[in-house]
């Protein structure tokens, strides 16, 4: 038996409200650029939207000029989809609850999570949208996944709850260290404010 290994998302799928309101969200509030447009190659009376949300990997929705923006919360039962996460900068981010307010957005405010920050709002069919962004920048060579495994490894040995910036730092130390060699024998802190 072997493993069928996946290498990313390829995309997501969404049914969306009409082709306009799909527009609307997902290319004028998310700014996500609309890049293939055909209809719905399993459903005729559906159109099939095709966004950029920034990646280069696609997010697609299903529309259907029957379906109206009804604004009511979606399923959470198991096996349904929660929410949906992007990452913004943190330029954007440090905008987003305003930027939401000016528009009339009913969101969440900013959530703290340890290694990201987060703000929830709904589109325009009861999708939980979240809006994230990293609290840190992983090193040369890493991705930010390297940095999360690493900073549980040191959370979950010092018996710590959840994680922080502390472990964050501190796995980025360690994957510099591993990656990166030095003509240096001794890579340990120093302090060279102090005379011998």
């Amino acid at each position: 038996m072997k493993k069928l290994q996946v290498q990313g998302v390829h995309h997501i799928t969404l049914t969306g409200a009409d082709r306009q309101t799909s527009l609307d969200f997902w290319e004028g509030v998310l700014g996500m650029p609309f890049i293939f447009d055909q209809p719905n190659l399993d459903n005729p009376d559906e159109g099939h939207l095709y966004f950029d949300p920034g990646d280069g990997r696609l997010i697609t929705i299903f529309t259907n000029e029957k379906r109206q923006a009804t604004h009511k919360t979606t399923p959470a039962d198991p096996g349904c989809v929660h929410h949906l996460a992007f990452n913004v900068s943190r330029a954007t981010f440090s905008q987003c609850a305003d930027r939401l307010d000016a528009r009339g957005i009913t969101h969440s405010g900013i959530k703290d999570r340890g290694f990201m920050d987060s703000i929830y709002f709904r589109e325009p069919l009861g999708l939980l949208i979240e809006l994230a962004c990293y609290r840190f920048e992983p090193p040369m060579g890493c991705t930010h996944a390297d940095v999360m495994i690493e900073a549980h490894r040191i959370r979950t040995a010092a018996g710590d709850y959840n994680i922080a910036e502390v472990h964050l730092a501190d796995a980025i130390e360690r994957l510099v260290t591993r990656r990166q060699q030095s003509l240096s024998d001794d890579r340990s802190p120093k302090d060279p404010y102090v005379k011998g």
